[in-house]
């Protein structure tokens, strides 16, 4: 069922099922709409931007997607399918009893252990479930509340929730930071990425990545953003995106074979002294490109 179609068909649903179908919309849009309220004050009641409580914090991520949730949270927790802890995916509604008297706090498992969820104490946050001092006693189950029918996706969002990104950089993040560099007009949150949102954290910047023609898809039209980048592919993003003279040569790192498609690319930026490999005398060429690295990277390019 297409999600223009929920709100037609929503009370059908729910009286044959309380699992919502989704044919569309994948794990990474929702992971981008969680975190793209990321530091938002915790408010009672609070429904929008400006504050959230628990609940309405997930009715709303939810909803910028197409999905109906329950105002409450234990609204929500009769909604959807249950899911034992070893079976989460990303999009599960994950439940907590912080009152003492059943469910009183939800949020949304984000991969590796973690949830997002918006807490009195610190806002819109990521958290463990296993948190041995707090979270971790007052877990009470989960519900899956949107099925996603992609074995694509889900191959993808496993592999994605195994990568820490406050240490490595993902594509969405290395748009972001190319686009400020540049001081690319960001306005514009539409571009041709079928798996990229005009409400996504990043849109601004993937769109405007691509009308500079830094960036393209993949072969299925995606710009997965919030996959890891390689330094390979890092060479050559910073290379087209600063129009640097391709004047170098990658022979003095042993990874960086004469015929490797990004030869010139690395052998460009070690040239200009952006880059002086990893002191083994290799480049990482496969190696996911770190946060650290990035900013080097980037405010290195004159």
């Amino acid at each position: 069922m297409k999600k223009w179609l929920l709100p037609v068909f929503a009370s059908f649903m729910l009286l044959t099922t309380n699992t919502q179908t989704a044919d569309a919309a994948s794990f990474s849009e929702i992971k981008d709409q969680a975190y793209t309220y990321l530091g938002t004050p915790y408010k009672y009641g609070g429904t929008t931007s400006s504050g959230f409580d628990c609940s309405g914090y997930t009715q709303k991520v939810f909803a910028n997607l197409g999905y109906t949730l329950n105002r409450t949270s234990s609204g929500q927790y009769s909604q959807g399918t249950s899911v034992s802890k070893s079976n989460l995916q990303i999009g599960d509604l994950v439940f907590f009893n912080t009152s003492g008297s059943g469910v009183s706090h939800l949020g949304i498992y984000v991969g590796s252990g973690n949830f997002i969820h918006s807490s009195s104490s610190k806002g819109v946050s990521v958290s463990s479930i296993n948190d041995p001092y707090y979270w971790g006693s007052r877990y009470i189950g989960a519900k899956r509340v949107v099925n996603f029918t992609s074995e694509t996706e889900v191959k993808e969002a496993v592999k994605e929730a195994s990568i820490d990104f406050t240490v490595y950089a993902s594509r969405g993040q290395v748009a972001q930071e190319i686009a400020e560099k540049l001081n690319l007009d960001t306005s514009n949150t539409k571009s041709s990425f079928v798996d990229v949102k005009s409400t996504s954290k990043y849109a601004g910047a993937i769109a405007a990545v691509e009308r500079a023609g830094i960036f393209t898809g993949d072969e299925n039209g995606k710009f997965n953003p919030n996959s890891p980048l390689t330094r390979a592919h890092m060479s050559k993003v910073l290379v087209e995106a600063f129009n640097l003279n391709n004047i170098g040569s990658a022979e003095k790192f042993s990874d960086v074979p004469t015929k490797h498609w990004a030869h010139n690319y690395v052998g460009t930026i070690s040239s200009l002294g952006i880059t002086n490999g990893k002191g083994d005398g290799t480049f990482g060429i496969n190696d996911h490109t770190m946060n650290k690295h990035l900013d080097v990277f980037i405010n290195r390019v004159q």
